[in-house]
């Protein structure tokens, strides 16, 4: 299986966490330890930095949870 372009992009300055998803692309816990955003480089989908904080463990949590049932990968993108 070739693995997606995105299974290994470079990693942003406030990078916390990566883990992938089914197919191996990405997904990105960034921001801060009280404030952080998770977003997968395989569907696009991301979550976090609203008015209420988001901290690590919460973001970690859900980008889990997204990355177990994630089998996308965008393997081309113009």
């Amino acid at each position: 299986m070739k693995l997606s372009p995105n299974s290994a992009p470079a990693e942003p300055d406030d990078l916390l966490i990566r883990m992938h998803n089914q197919v191996g692309a990405a997904v990105d816990v960034t921001g801060t330890r009280h404030s952080s955003y998770w977003s997968c480089h395989g569907c696009g989908y991301g979550y976090g930095y609203s008015s209420i904080d988001h901290h690590v463990d919460t973001t970690r949590t859900r980008a889990n949870h997204h990355a177990a049932e994630c089998r996308a990968a965008f393997h081309r993108i113009p």
